[in-house]
């Protein structure tokens, strides 16, 4: 969905509002993917300087827990705030994804703010313990496997660090 922001900079006298579904379904996220379209809300207000733009994203994605691997579900709900200028069109830093007529493409906006908000690891639970290196169960699930450190000599000349560590 396009928003012709230059357009709008140049002579709007009231305010912008459209709601849209996002449907990034073949979107590289890389650690998460969404259920669902998007459902988008986007508010462009004339000021006395430029605009203010509102953003509004609701988006539920699904991941797997980065320690145990068990698929996992996440709703994201999150507004962000802006404010353009008629100059920062023109400038090639400009942080909004604009073309060079100056509209402002909402779907890629979406997507880099989706980016910003779900973090790169996604955990069941704050307290998951992973899987067990030795059998590959949960070790939630009771896993009574000795670790390869757990099972090792400990090498008499290191034996200092372990103290320093406890």
């Amino acid at each position: 969905m396009q928003f012709n922001l230059r357009s709008f900079l140049d002579s709007a006298c009231k305010p912008y509002e459209t709601e849209f579904a996002a449907d990034m379904s073949g979107a590289d996220f890389g650690a998460f993917t969404l259920n669902t379209p998007a459902q988008c809300t986007f508010t462009a207000t004339p000021t006395e300087d430029g605009a203010a733009l509102l953003l509004c994203v609701k988006a539920d994605v699904r991941s797997e827990c980065a320690r145990c691997l068990e698929p996992l579900s996440r709703s994201y709900d999150f507004e962000r705030e802006y404010f353009v200028r008629r100059r920062d069109l023109d400038d090639p830093d400009f942080e909004l994804p604009c073309s060079e007529q100056g509209c402002l493409d909402l779907q890629e906006l979406v997507f880099q703010e989706l980016l910003f908000e779900v973090p790169p690891v996604l955990l069941c639970s704050a307290d998951c313990q992973g899987l067990c290196p030795v059998c590959g169960k949960k070790k939630s699930a009771g896993c009574s496997c000795q670790t390869a450190e757990e099972a090792a000599p400990v090498d008499a000349r290191l034996s200092i660090l372990k103290q320093l560590l406890s």
